[in-house]
């Protein structure tokens, strides 16, 4: 089954929505889709970015000059600016294809379900964003491994880190890959190795300056191309958002049935799981982390969660609005359907629908740019990971790990830039691998991962005087195997993929089980643990509460 067909299922059954939708929410795969005819101005306009963003990395190549330059820009971003940045980093092309689209097919319960993915921000914002400036000033594992024995966290951090990154990147490759077939008509395998390289030359030449600013411009350009899209649908329904649910109401297959809740809660453990993934996985995401590190202090750090969750919100309920206008605009168009048959098979596959309301409002010209513009959004996220697995691998794996702090900063860029250039051929190799697989998994396993791992150890870090090194180590060892184990033995995967004729967890998501597990787990070895290291571990805690408060100590370590 592809993965486009699991999206269509989605509109039809909780189970399949609880297994595709985070997918969608995070830049993931958009399916096995139909290739389309070549849209000139859509690649002349995806070019004209390209070059353009070239051209930023050759500037920023020319400041980038240490470290803290490509890791974080020197912490020179300002709070709007890493606000649209983080903006761009989680607004992807499965977000504006895959969720408008689920609105599309099933109202209320694609509304519903694309708000879901906001609900981690208060998170970040009020519990995160300010300690984490205060505490780190290049990965999670600086905070995690702050009063904790260096050694033995930054190992556990950047494995959990890298884990993340890379089954990211396949999610993220692959849908690079089926979006230019899609959009384009281009050959899958071209579009992964042009990404690819794309990435490679951004962080390596450009570090987090050329990523930063290769983000803005994406956010711009698709909360633009999303406001006009959204204007163009409200002029035909007279400005109206209830004369567009009146209409949609009036041509949707199901009637006034698309305003009421559906299957949202038919499987409520899944329900859950999915939410507590979602919630705590995007708080945990290494990329998403890595950017409360490149502005100059905690307030502009609060700022940037702030800016961002302000215009995340806002492009999603553009989102809402476009699926409920499309209802009407392109689901009562013949033009549309493949055949001319009203209801039928959308031409495209099931992630067109704004595609056509696009056509059906500005025409090809105005495809082509939103067309170019769902691809950009790609480059961004990829950029994004790429830096934080090159930062995990240099930073906390060579320099304070294998060289134990004494690698200078010219050996350390060296690595990074050696790392990024693995990544970038790791993840074009594995794009191709995947191109025929349903990758879905992969995404529950991805937020799973960083729910289960990086977000106990983060939070309990910084929250709980407790914490000590083995018990650090024992939750997160637990988090990541029950979580693998368990999405191995779900439906998505032991069924989906490995043919079996029943799931043995008979759940999709991992995050209620795993989760939990690395909680209790690091609560109780933590408990348990009465050596001496332990004891100097809980009373450091002092230490590092002042500073996550004050940001006294922060300025100096980060010249250190």
């Amino acid at each position: 089954m592809t993965a486009r067909r699991i999206l269509l299922a989605a509109t039809a059954t909780s189970a399949a929505c609880l297994t595709a939708l985070p997918a969608l929410a995070a830049g993931g795969d958009l399916g096995a889709v139909d290739k389309q005819p070549v849209n000139l101005s859509a690649i002349a306009m995806f070019l004209a970015f390209v070059v353009m963003t070239l051209g930023i990395t050759y500037w920023a190549a020319s400041r980038t000059r240490s470290t803290s330059d490509f890791y974080t820009a020197g912490g020179g971003i300002t709070g709007f600016q890493n606000g649209l940045a983080i903006a761009g980093d989680y607004m992807s092309a499965a977000t504006l294809l895959g969720l408008s689209s689920l609105v599309f097919a099933k109202g209320y319960d694609g509304f519903v379900y694309t708000i879901s993915f906001f609900v981690g921000w208060p998170i970040i914002l009020f519990l995160l964003a300010e300690r984490l400036r205060n505490l780190g000033h290049f990965t999670f594992a600086d905070i995690a491994s702050y009063r904790l024995d260096q050694g033995k966290i930054r190992t556990f951090a950047a494995i959990g880190s890298l884990t993340v990154v890379c089954f990211y990147l396949i999610v993220q490759m692959v849908g690079a890959g089926q979006l230019i077939k899609l959009l384009f008509g281009l050959d899958y395998n071209v579009a992964v190795i042009v990404v690819g390289v794309l990435m490679v030359v951004y962080v390596t030449f450009g570090g987090m300056i050329a990523t930063t600013w290769v983000q803005i411009i994406k956010a711009v350009l698709l909360l633009g191309g999303g406001i006009v899209l959204t204007f163009l649908a409200l002029s035909r329904f007279g400005f109206s958002l209830e004369a567009i649910a009146k209409s949609a109401i009036a041509s949707h297959k199901d009637g006034v049935k698309i305003m009421g809740p559906g299957t949202l809660l038919a499987d409520p453990v899944s329900a859950v799981s999915l939410s507590l993934g979602l919630l705590f996985g995007t708080a945990a995401l290494p990329h998403i982390m890595m950017r409360f590190f490149t502005v100059p202090n905690a307030r502009e750090a609060r700022k940037s969660v702030f800016y961002a969750s302000g215009f995340i919100g806002f492009f999603f309920l553009l989102v809402c609005i476009l699926g409920m206008a499309a209802i009407t605009i392109v689901g009562t168009d013949p033009q549309f359907f493949e055949g001319g048959k009203i209801g039928g098979k959308l031409i495209g596959g099931g992630n067109m629908p704004v595609m056509h309301l696009a056509k059906a409002l500005g025409g090809d010209l105005f495809l082509g740019f939103l067309s170019a513009v769902a691809f950009a959004t790609i480059l961004a996220v990829v950029s994004g990971l790429a830096l934080a697995g090159a930062s995990a691998i240099a930073h906390d794996l060579y320099a304070r790990v294998i060289r134990k702090g004494e690698a200078t900063e010219r050996e350390e860029m060296r690595v990074s830039k050696i790392a990024s250039l693995v990544l970038g051929v790791l993840a074009v190799v594995l794009g191709i691998a995947f191109e025929k697989q349903n990758v879905a998994f992969l995404v529950g396993l991805t937020f799973g991962v960083a729910a289960s791992v990086n977000f106990p150890v983060l939070i309990l870090s910084m929250y709980w005087k407790g914490l000590t090194t083995r018990g650090a180590l024992a939750g997160g060892i637990a988090g990541l195997i029950s979580a693998v184990t368990l999405v191995i033995l779900s439906n998505a995967v032991w069924v989906v993929v490995l043919n079996n004729p029943a799931p043995i967890f008979p759940y999709e998501q991992p995050a209620l089980f795993s989760m939990t597990l690395a909680f209790l787990v690091t609560i109780v070895v933590s408990k348990l643990d009465r050596s001496a290291s332990a004891r100097a571990e809980q009373a450091a805690f002092a230490d590092q509460f002042v500073r996550s408060q004050t940001g006294i100590g922060a300025a100096a370590a980060a010249k250190h």
